[in-house]
């Protein structure tokens, strides 16, 4: 027969490992979001993954998303996001940064997860 103890131990394990998977799951879906960006953007200054883009508002030219952490260098392209509304998911790490460029007359939004 199990002991108090030993039934507190397991259900503190349980309690435990559920928390673990929740924390993957928010990384993965995106724990962050960022404003309404209609401009180029910092959003994020050190690695993390870059979980999906929103497009709230169409524009006449698709938006680009950098792994950069600093606005004034965009070589290293993450990801394009057409001049569409709708949801799009990236899932995808970036190392440096996160460095949003909407395209003209486009409103979008970010989910990410630093760390």
């Amino acid at each position: 027969m199990s002991s108090i103890t030993d039934i507190f131990s397991a259900a503190k394990n349980i309690a435990v490992a559920i928390n673990n998977a929740a924390q993957v799951y928010l990384k993965v879906q995106g724990a962050q979001r960022s404003g309404t960006l209609t401009s180029t953007t910092l959003v994020s200054t050190i690695q993390g993954r870059l979980a999906s883009v929103s497009v709230i508002v169409a524009g006449s030219t698709d938006a680009i998303i950098y792994d950069s952490n600093v606005s004034s260098s965009l070589v290293n392209a993450l990801a394009v996001i057409d001049n569409a509304i709708g949801v799009t998911v990236i899932n995808m790490p970036y190392n440096t940064g996160l460095v949003v460029v909407p395209g003209s007359g486009m409103t979008i939004v970010v989910s990410y997860s630093e760390g």
